[in-house]
């Protein structure tokens, strides 16, 4: 059996590795025509500010695709076939396959802004958008970015590093918040402003102008103001990379490629996952399509053993995801709604600095748990899902809270003071059992008792 996968993604990359750890047999070929090799798309940053080379951030040698029998492609797949089960390949040649797997990933959105398809306005999304911006970065005396979100933010530290003035257009009231509750969205504008990056919100992008040479000299807002620039980043969200399978014979898309619960498309044998598959049936709190790092590590091991035949059902479990904005780190775990919810009691604390807060979201009717939220401060991912899978209540969780806390041998610890709050509110005497260490954190998800786990459970 001959697997195709188009995309070199952490979703399609991870495909390819299940596949061959699960058969020893199938053929295997990755195709993509972004780089040679997989790399790590969240450390691209990490490369312009001179951090890390491109090739550190290349997880695996080589060699290491030779040895796994995986085969690399670097083409482009200009249409699917899907009744002859062949890929139609822009140099001209043609590959066939007995199983598809797309995982294609995504692009930044243009929403048809006079000018944006002028030189030096470019997203951040790929290798070839990293290139882009390191060869113009010479010409960049001052810089606008539109758009928040995860990605926006990042390309504005990476021009920030590099000392050119940036100018970053938020349409809402503060940072981000469609995902942040209130106060941790005004939070991070606080902290952008602090950083020295000239945060406007409620701005729009009106128009780019040109500065005669057919590249980017300057935008003005909806509400007429000028600004000069030589580089507009746009990331204003992204969209899943579907275009050329338009038309394609029995596919059906939605806003990203249609699967099931088992990942499987509308067309026999071919596949989608990662940012450019779209869950028909999403689990409840969670949305059909997620460009998230981790669910396409999630859906290439359960797509795996699919096409090898074992019934697995995707599930994304308790929501997760990380960032930093600029020096403050963000981890939120489980249901933290940026407008809250009825029924939901939350209990927020915030250190005087105004840069580090805990957010714990529970159940007012019973005390389950529900989600966390944390700003400036880690606490143990497998910890707080533990806590919300089995529906703990919020005082226990408060009790023994400090066995969340990353590492307390070198950080400062806030847990008495979110208990004492809890307390002040509820008129309560609850006190931290101290409880710190990791080894407490390990004996309490029962590691030694068992073998760590796949993310899938065939059924």
């Amino acid at each position: 059996m001959h697997v195709a996968i188009i995309g070199n993604g952490i979703a399609g990359v991870t495909a390819a590795r299940w596949l061959r750890k699960l058969d020893a047999s199938v053929r295997i070929t990755l195709i993509s025509a972004e780089t040679e090799y997989f790399f790590s798309r969240t450390a691209l940053m990490y490369v312009y500010m001179g951090h890390m080379r491109f090739e550190d951030i290349i997880p695996y040698e080589p060699f290491f695709w030779e040895k796994n029998r995986i085969d690399l492609l670097q083409a482009y797949v200009e249409r699917v076939d899907t009744p002859t089960k062949t890929l139609h390949l822009a140099n001209g040649k043609h590959l066939a396959y007995d199983k598809l797997v797309l995982a294609t990933g995504s692009y930044w959105n243009k929403f048809g802004w006079p000018g944006q398809d002028l030189e030096r306005v470019r997203g951040m999304v790929s290798a070839q958008d990293l290139a882009y911006l390191e060869a113009h970065t010479a010409e960049i005396k001052a810089a606008v970015v539109v758009g928040g979100g995860l990605i926006g933010i990042e390309l504005a530290e990476m021009l920030h590093s590099r000392h050119i003035p940036v100018s970053l257009l938020i349409r809402e009231k503060s940072y981000w918040n469609n995902a942040l509750p209130p106060e941790e969205s005004r939070m991070v504008s606080r902290h952008i402003r602090s950083r020295g990056i000239d945060l406007r919100e409620e701005t729009e992008l009106d128009t780019i102008h040109d500065d005669g040479t057919g590249a980017a000299g300057a935008i003005t807002t909806k509400g007429g103001e000028r600004i000069e620039c030589q580089f507009v980043g746009l990331t204003a969200g992204v969209s899943p990379n579907v275009a050329f399978l338009r038309g394609t014979e029995g596919l059906e898309l939605g806003r990203g490629i249609k699967v099931n619960d088992y990942l499987e498309t509308s067309v026999p044998d071919v596949y989608a996952i990662g940012d450019c598959a779209e869950v028909l049936d999403p689990k409840p709190g969670r949305r059909g399509v997620e460009a998230i790092w981790y669910t396409g590590r999630m859906m290439g091991e359960t797509v795996a053993y699919n096409i090898l035949g074992t019934k697995v059902g995707y599930d994304p479990g308790v929501w997760f995801n990380s960032a930093k904005f600029l020096d403050l780190e963000y981890q939120v775990y489980g249901e933290v709604p940026a407008g809250g919810r009825d029924g939901l009691a939350t209990l927020y604390w915030e250190h005087p600095d105004g840069e580090k807060a805990v957010r714990i979201n529970y159940e007012a009717a019973d005390g389950t748990i529900r989600g966390f939220n944390l700003m400036g401060i880690r606490y143990r991912h497998e910890v707080c899902e533990k806590w919300i899978k089995e529906g703990k209540h919020v005082e226990e969780v408060l009790q023994q809270l400090g066995m969340a806390n990353f590492d307390p041998e070198f950080y400062e610890q806030y847990e008495a003071e979110v208990v004492a709050l809890y307390n002040q509110q509820t008129g309560k005497k609850l006190q931290l059992r101290q409880e710190r260490s990791l080894s407490a954190a390990l004996r309490y998800l029962g590691f030694g008792q068992r073998k760590p786990r796949a993310f899938v459970k065939p059924e």
